[in-house]
């Protein structure tokens, strides 16, 4: 096209009547006199520009994918850490509650017993000199451990300290085939002598022949002289079977201790010794008997049956 005065005029008209077209469709608003020429448009034009779209986008989206890659590969490795951490903490709150639990039984039993303890952490397992069941804790000489101390933990006995050193002592626990310890049955006073068999119950030698016992009796220590190494009063177990009675001066018995001694985590040393024998008063409280449902059957005659008797 030719720069003409002409053309010169007709570029000023079209620019004046685009302006006057925007202002009308600006107030005419949803009304506006131009917008069916504009969906006429967008009619002719959409299909072309969601071609083009389609064409595009894919191009696009792997620009933008590449581009973001790292920061989004960095925000994985963040969240995966962050989750890393957070089952490590919620995992050591579970240990955490764990040990609470078990120091709070323990101080129960050492209250109720009005027993002076030195809480302790098992650190290992074993003993260098041997096989025998022992545990490894982590108070000694610098605490006032002292050798034939009696250990306990929530449940009940653990055992007996017989090696210190300055900050660690062997514990040697109940189930061990050398341990020995004075027992007396809840509620009176038949004397026995519980041995460890390993993880088998304890075998318990009762002084008398015919005691009367039976299944679900519950054991406590009878402690010795001086309180050393047992204090009296500490729960051992519960009565799991009873060997028939020959006629001997003594009676068999096994007992199935209270103590889990291959989980063991935090312990008690009995560091001062009741002032009265506390008896049963540690035990804990008896489970109380599920009832057994009964079931009653009421036989109701039909009524053919009761015609029946009549016509007889």
């Amino acid at each position: 096209m030719r720069d003409t005065k002409e053309s010169r005029l007709l570029l000023v008209l079209l620019v004046a009547i685009a302006f006057a077209l925007i202002t009308v469709d600006i107030r005419g608003g949803r009304n506006s006199p131009v917008d069916g020429a504009r969906q006429a448009a967008a009619a002719v034009f959409g299909p072309v520009e969601n071609g083009l779209s389609s064409a595009v986008d894919p191009v696009g989206n792997a620009v933008s994918a590449i581009r973001d890659s790292g920061s989004r590969h960095d925000r994985l490795a963040t969240l995966e850490k962050e989750n890393a951490a957070l089952k490590a903490k919620l995992g050591s709150d579970d240990r955490n509650r764990s040990r609470l639990n078990q120091l709070d039984r323990m101080l129960k039993i050492a209250g109720e017993g009005q027993y002076g303890i030195k809480g302790a952490q098992v650190i290992a397992i074993g003993a260098a000199q041997g096989f025998s069941w022992t545990i490894t804790i982590d108070v000694g000489a610098n605490d006032g451990i002292k050798r034939d101390m009696t250990v306990l933990n929530g449940d009940g006995l653990v055992g007996r300290v017989t090696t210190v050193g300055p900050d660690t002592s062997t514990v040697l626990l109940a189930n061990d085939p050398d341990f020995t310890v004075g027992t007396r049955m809840e509620g009176g006073d038949e004397l026995g002598f519980a041995s460890g068999q390993g993880d088998r119950p304890l075998r318990v030698e009762l002084l008398n022949g015919r005691a009367d016992v039976k299944k679900g009796d519950r054991l406590v220590t009878f402690g010795s002289e001086a309180d050393r190494p047992f204090v009296p009063g500490v729960p051992v177990g519960v009565v799991s079977r009873i060997d028939p009675s020959n006629g001997g001066l003594t009676r068999i018995i096994y007992v199935t201790p209270y103590v889990g001694y291959t989980k063991l985590d935090i312990v008690g040393v009995v560091v001062q010794a009741p002032k009265k024998d506390p008896r049963d008063e540690v035990l804990p409280a008896k489970p109380k008997p599920v009832p057994t449902p009964t079931v009653t059957v009421t036989v109701t005659p039909s009524p053919d049956a009761s015609a029946t008797d009549q016509q007889q």
